[in-house]
């Protein structure tokens, strides 16, 4: 027994150190006005802000949308693909996750400015250019490429437990594609997409950089909100600590929901 509390102290440290102590100074500035008293008006104020947290939900479900459409067949293909093909597709994947994010975000500035790369390709048979930076769907676009590979790599490890008997015991016993895939394949893959959305959805509500330099000022996210009462010139610390209170709030509920999903569906398949 003490043994066991040894091992535990160093984790118990680490949790108390840079989880809970900083949730509570959050929690305490974010309840308290810059004398140091009680007060729910940072928390009200917040209402004034309600377009820029609903931007930052549908653009972040938008994200996380196309992430689990475009992710399932890639996962699928790469759980069935020998396991020497699997590491090399694997690491495909991950690659642009090698490259420093923010220098992932630049190559696509210069990629969809007015005299970017794709405008001048469509210039030379005379289309656009088109408006493509500074818009929501650069900021989609950002997120999805950036988070993409959160979203496959727990499909595939999922998808890779899914044996092939099942799926050919549901074809030989009437079930069509579409059919297998609804009552098969989804269900058993539930606990990836539960993860993936939660690894896609949280990261893209509170990024700032993506918005910022895809969305220009007219796309701020919840992220950049926060930002700006830490580093710009409103510098109002109880109002940004109240909205990574509220932001917290809404990842724990984007999580408790994918949990309870998860859940659902390993009953389903037990």
């Amino acid at each position: 027994m003490i043994r066991k509390k040894s091992l535990s102290a160093p984790y118990l440290i680490w949790m108390v150190l840079f989880i809970a102590a900083p949730l509570c100074i959050v929690v305490y500035y974010a309840l308290t006005d810059k004398s140091g008293q009680f007060t729910l008006e940072n928390l009200m104020t917040i209402g004034r802000y309600s377009s820029v947290f609903a931007r930052s939900l549908i653009l972040a479900a938008i994200a996380t949308v196309i992430c689990l459409v475009l992710s399932f067949p890639v996962g699928f293909y790469l759980s069935r693909l020998r396991a020497s093909k699997q590491k090399i597709m694997l690491m495909l994947v991950m690659l642009p996750m090698w490259m420093n994010f923010l220098l992932r975000t630049y190559a696509w500035m210069s990629l969809l400015e007015n005299n970017g790369i794709i405008n001048r390709l469509l210039g030379l048979v005379g289309i656009g250019p088109f408006e493509m930076i500074n818009t929501s769907g650069a900021v989609v676009l950002g997120m999805v490429y950036n988070f993409l590979p959160y979203m496959i790599l727990p499909l595939y490890t999922v998808m890779t437990k899914i044996d092939n008997s099942i799926i050919e015991a549901a074809q030989d016993l009437g079930a069509g594609t579409m059919r297998t895939f609804w009552k098969v394949l989804l269900p058993l893959s539930g606990p990836g997409i539960a993860t993936g959305i939660t690894m896609v959805f949280v990261p893209s509500v509170s990024t700032f950089i993506i918005s910022r330099m895809l969305g220009g000022g007219s796309n701020m996210l919840i992220g950049d909100l926060i930002e700006l009462q830490f580093l710009g010139n409103s510098y109002n610390y109880n109002l940004g600590s109240a909205m990574s209170l509220v932001l917290m709030v809404i990842v724990l509920l984007c999580m408790s929901f994918t949990n309870g999903f998860d859940d659902e569906d390993m009953e389903g398949v037990v």
